[in-house]
């Protein structure tokens, strides 16, 4: 029995993929590279002795698709594949649209065609929009997202609670917050295609040199020093997250439709500028940046409740800010020597 994993050459994906192959289980992944490089492949068997298979095509081409579920008794599915840029998505919103839901419909239509359930898709906070009070939990009302990627996460879970529950399957709504840090190896870890759109990466690239100043979107936000606020979760502790969401679905065996939703997060918020001061702690690194004008489609403040996580799947962010984002620097280093 397989796992398909989409997007599994990708920031989170690669993680959860190491995770899935330490606790036996076979992988498939499917990634056309477009935010992944190859060599984190290589990287991942480097890491566990495991060799994932690898299909290196885009999911709206539907006939490919057909033949890995042709090759493979694919027992479940983690969806990665997604273009993830909030900035990038207010710009090219069709793009947006077409990649992230037809890939997530096509994949779908195969787990129609051949009764196949326990389907985790990788949602967002986001699909909250700015909410009314902190901490989000799982019962906080959806509002209409901020931004395009925002919109195509909730339309994306709309489209699975409705599949659960039409054709009786199970399915796990993971709600990440933001994904921070690398593995402890330093060969996994985030690689932005050219200007990075979440922070730490663009801090990162700052403190080794190759931006010149961090941008820093707004720093007129009714929060501690008014820069906005969000939780950091360490991509480890995430990626183990999938594994736990997975072996629930899997050891479920009821014929009812079952819709698990969790926020996966660390509790606690933390405002950009603390988290720049926070990374040149770690790593002893100055991080030069400059105020901005607002960011459209960003939010002021969100962070997790998880306690549904970590009661139902046993599990809970365990890895500190400055941990990860030590890890962070050290991937950079790991980059560093790939290009010399």
């Amino acid at each position: 029995m397989a796992i398909l994993v989409t997007g599994g050459l990708g920031y989170i994906g690669s993680h959860t993929v190491v995770e899935l192959l330490n606790n036996n289980f076979e992988v498939v992944i499917v990634d056309d590279l477009s935010n992944s490089e190859k060599f984190i492949l290589k990287n991942i068997e480097e890491i566990t002795g495991k060799k994932p298979a690898f299909y290196p095509f885009d999911l709206k081409r539907k006939e490919l698709l057909t033949q890995v579920f042709d090759a493979y008794s694919i027992e479940g599915c983690i969806n990665f594949a997604a273009y993830k840029a909030v900035g990038e998505s207010q710009e090219k919103p069709i793009d947006y649209y077409e990649n992230n839901l037809f890939s997530l419909i096509n994949i779908l239509q195969e787990f129609k065609t051949r009764g196949l359930s326990n389907f985790i898709f990788s949602s967002s906070c986001t699909v909250y929009g700015q909410a009314d009070e902190m901490p989000i939990d799982e019962n906080t009302p959806l509002k209409m997202p901020e931004s395009v990627y925002g919109k195509t996460k909730q339309m994306g879970e709309e489209i699975l609670i409705d599949f659960a529950k039409a054709y009786h399957r199970k399915i796990s709504l993971l709600r990440y917050f933001n994904p921070i840090g690398a593995h402890p190896s330093s060969k996994l870890g985030e690689l932005p295609i050219g200007v990075p759109n979440n922070l730490v990466p663009y801090v990162m690239q700052t403190a080794a040199g190759i931006r010149e100043k961090l941008s820093v979107w707004g720093d007129d936000y009714p929060t501690v020093d008014g820069t906005a606020v969000r939780d950091y979760i360490y991509v480890v502790d995430l990626a183990k997250a999938h594994v736990a969401a997975l072996k629930r679905l899997i050891n479920d065996e009821s014929e009812d439709s079952k819709i698990d939703i969790y926020n996966l997060g660390t509790g606690k918020g933390s405002s950009v500028l603390e988290v720049v001061k926070a990374f040149e702690t770690a790593n002893n690194v100055e991080v030069p940046y400059k105020i901005c004008d607002r960011r459209e489609g960003d939010i002021t403040v969100a962070y997790a409740n998880a306690n549904k996580a970590e009661k139902e799947l046993n599990w809970k962010a365990e890895t500190s800010l400055e941990e990860a984002l030590r890890t962070t620097w050290d991937w950079q280093k790991y980059l560093n020597s790939r290009n010399n």
